[in-house]
């Protein structure tokens, strides 16, 4: 009797130690408020959220951070670091439920920009943020100088971070090809790289106030065109209408109207 009485309290004292070690793991840091704080103040997608609607970003937020590992190249991550990043990856994914991203395992920041060597220092580092392939798999590099500047005032179409988050949706059906076929129906696929021919055609021709980078290839106009999406969702709206609808349907979110957006999450 006494030893099954030891073996339970054994059992008991194991679980209890495996509970508490496993909430320590997952960061709780919007609990003390520190985290709320900086999205009120730096994330205008999250102020713009209803009050159920910043709960429900936050505990998505939390869990990213739980499960993606940060760290830094040449310097230390800040709180306001983490919640940028998760912020960044957060945005595209509102309205998609419980998205992960199954194809991130770390997210490496630098100071700065860095170059095809990863190097950030010295000359031709020209790069503000990619996605890993081959052996860097599962990697994100970001520079923090376009990470905060993507979230700043004066940011305008602009937001580095959610470009490559963007690029990740984009890779998660397998190909890199600016058609998200897990996130579009298969008949809007073959519309939908129409559209953006025809606004590559205008980008061209100077007629489209959409970045010349989105020219590079249909994976580059989906990341820039989602970066003015949620960045200018006002103004996307009245200038390219046709194309908002289409992103709208494609992250299951209208931004540009809080109600909207509201209406169209899926829980």
């Amino acid at each position: 009797m006494y030893i099954l009485i030891g073996i339970i309290v054994i059992i008991a004292l194991g679980y209890l130690f495996f509970a508490r070690k496993q909430k320590t793991v997952i960061p709780n840091n919007l609990a003390n408020s520190i985290y709320r704080n900086l999205l009120n103040e730096h994330v205008d997608y999250y102020s713009r959220l209803s009050p159920d609607e910043k709960t429900r970003f936050e505990k998505l937020l939390s869990e990213f951070l739980a499960d993606i590992n940060i760290e830094g190249v040449g310097t230390e991550v800040t709180d306001l670091d983490s919640v940028l990043i998760a912020s960044s990856a957060i945005i595209p994914i509102f309205g998609l439920g419980n998205w992960k991203y199954k194809n991130l395992t770390n997210v490496i920041l630098y100071p700065d920009t860095f170059d095809k060597e990863f190097q950030f220092e010295g000359e031709n580092r020209n790069i503000l943020g990619m996605v890993g392939s081959g052996y860097m798999n599962g990697q994100m590099l970001l520079s923090r100088a376009a990470l905060d500047k993507g979230f700043s005032k004066s940011s305008g179409k602009e937001n580095t971070a959610i470009h490559e988050f963007v690029h990740l949706l984009d890779k998660s059906d397998g190909a890199t090809d600016g058609v998200p076929e897990n996130l579009m129906a298969h008949q809007y696929a073959i519309p939908w790289l129409s559209m953006m021919h025809q606004e590559m055609h205008r980008i061209e021709q100077g007629k489209s106030d959409i970045s010349p980078y989105a020219l590079t290839n249909e994976a580059e106009f989906l990341a820039v065109a989602s970066e003015y999406f949620f960045e200018k969702p006002d103004k996307f709206k009245h200038m390219h209408p046709a194309l908002y609808d289409q992103l709208s349907l494609i992250f299951n979110q209208a931004p540009s109207d809080s109600t909207e957006l509201s209406n169209a999450i899926k829980s």
